[in-house]
This record gives C-alpha cells, sequence and structure tokens, in this order.
C-alpha cells in the first residue's frame, strides 16, 4: 500500500508535500510497530471493579449476645492513610475507590482494584451484623454524630475505616500453572455514643487480616480458594465488622445500661 502511495506521489502536481505526508505516515507505522514488538500497551495495567460485601453468619459466637436495644450506624468514614502507595495506584477511578492491586512475579502492578464507595458499604456491614448480635440497628444518611437522637434510638455507632487494601501476587509455577496469593487487610475504628451526651459511651478497634491460601498452607495446599480479590477483602470487611460486636466491654456496657423505653 505504501508502494503505491509512493508511486502515486511521484506523479503529483505537488509531490514535495505529499512524499512528506508518506514519510510521516511511514515514520508513524514504524513507530506503532516497535511499541506493539517491545509490548507497550501490555505495560499499561488495566483495572477492575470488585464487589466487596458482608458474609452474614461467617463468623460465629456472638449471634444474639445482645439485648434488643437500638443503634443508629451512622455512615462509614474512609480515613485511610494511602501515601505509602503511588498517587497512580492509589487514586480513585471514576468516583470508585482504589482498594488494591495485582502484581506479577516482578512486582510490576498488572491490575488496578476498586470498589464502590465504602462508606456505604460498611454501613450495611454494620447492620446486618448489629442484627446478628441481636440489637435492633437503624441507618442514618449522616456520617458525624449530632448529640441528637434522630430515629428514637438508644444509642449511635460512629465508624472511620482506617484499612482497606488488597494485594494479590503471582507467585511461582507450580504443577498445574502458575500459582496466586491474596493478601487483605481491613481495620475499623468504632465509637459508640449515648444520646444526647457528647462523651463516648465506648470506644475501641477491630482489625482484621486474611490470606489466602493461608501463610502456613503446605505445598499440597498452596492454591487459593477465592477467584477474586475482592472475595478476599469480603472476608476481612467481615471479620472486622463482626469484630466490633464481639468486644466483651462493649457487650457487658450495652447489656449493664439502663436505658429508658423509646416513645410508642
Amino acid at each position: 500500500m505504501l508502494t503505491h502511495f509512493l508511486a502515486a506521489a511521484r506523479n503529483s502536481a505537488d509531490s514535495r508535500s505529499t512524499l512528506r505526508r508518506a514519510v510521516l505516515i511511514l515514520a508513524a507505522m514504524v513507530w506503532a510497530g516497535c511499541s506493539i514488538t517491545n509490548g507497550t500497551p501490555s505495560n499499561i495495567p488495566s483495572t477492575s471493579i470488585q464487589t466487596l460485601e458482608y458474609y452474614p453468619h461467617l463468623v460465629k459466637g456472638y449471634q444474639n449476645s445482645y439485648p434488643p436495644k437500638r443503634l443508629l450506624i451512622l455512615i462509614a468514614v474512609d480515613s485511610r492513610d494511602l501515601k505509602n502507595i503511588k498517587q497512580e495506584d492509589s487514586a480513585p477511578l471514576g468516583g470508585n475507590p482504589s482498594i488494591g492491586f495485582t502484581v506479577d512475579q516482578n512486582k510490576n502492578v498488572i491490575q488496578r482494584l476498586y470498589s464502590a464507595p465504602l462508606g456505604p458499604i460498611v454501613q450495611k456491614a454494620l447492620e446486618l451484623s448489629a442484627s446478628e448480635a441481636g440489637l435492633v440497628a437503624l441507618n442514618s444518611a449522616s456520617s458525624e454524630y449530632k448529640s441528637q437522637k434522630e430515629t428514637g434510638e438508644d444509642y449511635v455507632l460512629e465508624t472511620r475505616i482506617t484499612k482497606c487494601w488488597v494485594k494479590k501476587r503471582r507467585g511461582p509455577d507450580g504443577r498445574n500453572g502458575p500459582t496466586w496469593f491474596t493478601n487483605a487487610d481491613f481495620t475499623i475504628d468504632a465509637t459508640v455514643y449515648k444520646p444526647p451526651f457528647r462523651t463516648p459511651f465506648w470506644q475501641g478497634r477491630s482489625p482484621a487480616t486474611y490470606d489466602d491460601p493461608p501463610i502456613n498452607a503446605s505445598p499440597e495446599d498452596d492454591t487459593g480458594i477465592y477467584d477474586e480479590p475482592g472475595q478476599v477483602l469480603s472476608i476481612a470487611l467481615t471479620r472486622a465488622v463482626a469484630g466490633v460486636f464481639q468486644q466483651n466491654d462493649l457487650r457487658m456496657l450495652i447489656t449493664e445500661d439502663q436505658v429508658s423505653a423509646p416513645p410508642s
């Protein structure tokens, strides 16, 4: 095709201009060919929107251990510190927060991971977990405690997400092909208030870490259970959320606290 173009250019009245265009086209074709050969496009990480959710009844032992008091759950605040992660790997994508990445054997990022906004996800998770614990869970459109009752609640739960990150890495090739290892961390800082008081009724932290496969797995059991890193992070989220209501001191405080009956 380029040969015909050059031949036409020689017969053209404006051959010099046409030949110049031909040379530019040829240079662009050579550059594109080199880029493909050198693998430049493949070095650009892909993106994936992961599903992050709470798994009901995954954590056992605290179900129905609280009295049926009314707990208003605020929208969780995303307070993660991602300053040690490269800006291009931690920046949100179209309103979806970054929650981690996948790396190859050379530790190069090959896929960036995102989820829907974390605040409503964690708020819903806390609502489900509180219900499992035996509390009457209520939700709010606010993320900040305002020292007043919204719906006749006995307590208000204010939370901050201080960790929410997952990393999937490729390991050595095994008998059945590549091996993959995923690590997820999730931490919630929680404060319970008793309206109308501004002084916290209770404060605590609930961290959770999950590895897939387990770090100490034998070579025969080094195959991960989950395909998606978002599933591994969901396990950590579920454990962190349930961990809030597994706190013995919180359970004792609410159980022994005398609250007035809600308005009829």
